[in-house]
């Protein structure tokens, strides 16, 4: 449904009456962004670690792959199903890995958590992309088999197909953002384990000459699998010329380079988009090729950091190019389905395009260019600091989107594992069917997903604590990951 614009004058009002102030401290921005880590603990699947800091998790999907005589053990359930999806993980992936490499000397303290967060994707992404020449596995669990059931992932017993992409059955898509995710996560081992980051970089540059080669959508080769769950909505274009910006940074190889200058044009590089999420990647790409411009004035670029200044102008009240919805309350609002995985991805752009501008030295550059007005780069961090403090509580509301921080959260969220006994308290198994009651019940979750953020509130910052409700109350792990980022440049600002 189209938000209704009639709230501009009310939003611009909240969204400018102050720069700097904010109702949390460093203290609590700290607090906030070690929980978003600790979600992801909740997300394993696989074999847990000894230092796993969930406990009421469990080992999961141990024999993930085995149907193909694959390793496919490992990775991230993406939401509150049990399915591990390739193109939202992966995506997940790259997040999470960029908010390390944009904001990892401002987490200091929870630095080592958020690499391991990275690494147990990575490892998961590597044998997807190893395990068979000339294949890719994406994706792991029938999902129409997997929702008509309410089970725990230590209970399930749902079918654990696997799905691939090859030659025959293209999957540009999953496979340029799987290399975008292998390549960013290179760069934030690249200091600290030479030889695994060597490894990342290396299968990245392979998986995304397999995605160029052979063409076509996953969603296409898939069909009923992926979609209506994680179609490719925005094609493939945007993911190829995603995955070859990653590969360039990471690597500094003057041909990625050369295919970014000879295929943007045809990839979207000059489109305006208005979002950023697991499917549309437009306009994260020209975030993050600006910086090319922005940091070694490389005129290379500098068609990026128009477009970047197009996307950021829709953001801001009162500028020409202004086009986005808001809240009574001032939220950033995109849609009616998980409406803060767009809250979160934007609030990370302001604030590492943000970081960009003031690298800048100096020059008409330094700002972002509003048709006929400069907007500061300071402007879009209190934009950011709005949508960030909005999820933590400071809203109509006075409801914390983020499990566990606050005194008042979500406490039915639409996820099995949080919401059925766990098999430290129900050692017994809870079966396919049994699970319905935990779903129906009126009662909290039994088990504290913490750091989870939810789908989020309505256009009129309403909220339902109701696990029937998924669109407003399933987590994901593509709504943290930005996040996390976002909460680190907070807690050291």
């Amino acid at each position: 449904m189209q938000a209704i614009n009639a709230l501009p004058l009310l939003s611009l009002l909240l969204l400018s009456t102050c720069l700097l102030c904010s109702a949390f401290t460093s203290k609590d921005y700290s607090d906030a962004l070690g929980k978003s880590i600790l979600f992801f603990e909740g997300q394993r699947s696989g074999k847990l670690p000894p230092n796993q800091r969930l406990t009421w998790r469990g080992d999961s999907g141990l024999s993930d792959g085995s149907s193909s005589q694959v390793n496919l053990t490992g990775g991230y359930y993406d939401a509150g199903d049990n399915v591990k999806f390739g193109l939202p993980v992966a995506f997940t992936t790259t997040l999470l890995a960029w908010s390390v490499v944009e904001f990892g000397s401002s987490m200091p303290g929870q630095i080592e958590n958020a690499k391991a967060a990275v690494r147990w994707s990575a490892d998961y992404l590597l044998k997807a992309a190893t395990e068979t020449p000339g294949t890719l596995y994406v994706q792991v669990g029938d999902p129409n088999m997997d929702h008509k059931c309410w089970e725990r992932p230590e209970d399930m017993d749902t079918p654990r197909n696997v799905y691939k992409v090859s030659a025959e059955n293209p999957g540009s898509d999953v496979a340029a953002e799987t290399a975008a995710a292998l390549a960013a996560a290179s760069i934030v081992f690249k200091d600290s384990d030479h030889s695994y980051s060597a490894r990342l970089l290396q299968t990245a540059i392979k998986v995304f000459d397999f995605a160029d080669k052979y063409r076509g959508s996953y969603s296409d080769s898939l069909g009923s699998v992926v979609c209506p769950f994680y179609c490719s909505y925005s094609g493939y274009q945007d993911e190829l010329l995603w995955g070859a910006s990653w590969i360039h940074r990471a690597s500094q190889n003057g041909s990625y380079l050369a295919y970014i200058q000879s295929n943007g044009h045809a990839m979207g590089a000059d489109d305006d988009v208005y979002s950023f999420s697991w499917d549309d990647k437009r306009a994260g790409t020209k975030i993050l090729l600006s910086k090319g411009f922005l940091e070694k004035n490389s005129e290379d670029f500098h068609r990026y950091k128009a477009h970047s200044d197009n996307y950021i102008c829709s953001l801001i009240p009162g500028t020409s190019n202004f086009q986005a919805e808001y809240t009574p309350g001032g939220l950033l609002y995109k849609g009616s389905q998980s409406n803060l995985q767009y809250v979160t991805t934007t609030s990370f752009l302001l604030l590492a395009y943000a970081k960009y501008l003031k690298s800048n030295r100096g020059g008409a550059s330094a700002a972002v260019s509003c048709g006929g007005s400069a907007v500061s780069a300071d402007r879009l961090v209190s934009l950011a600091r709005k949508q960030v403090d909005y999820i933590l509580g400071d809203n109509p509301a006075k409801m914390s989107y983020m499990v566990g921080f606050g005194p008042r959260f979500p406490l039915h969220i639409h996820h099995r594992g949080s919401s059925v006994p766990s098999v430290r308290a129900h050692p017994d198994r809870i079966p396919c069917n049994v699970g319905f009651q935990y779903l129906y019940s009126g009662s909290p979750n039994p088990n504290v997903l913490v750091g989870a953020i939810v789908g989020g509130p309505d256009i009129w910052d309403g909220y339902a604590d109701d696990r029937n409700n998924y669109q407003q109350s399933e987590p994901a792990t593509y709504i943290n990951a930005p996040l996390v980022g976002a909460l680190a440049f907070f807690s050291s600002h």
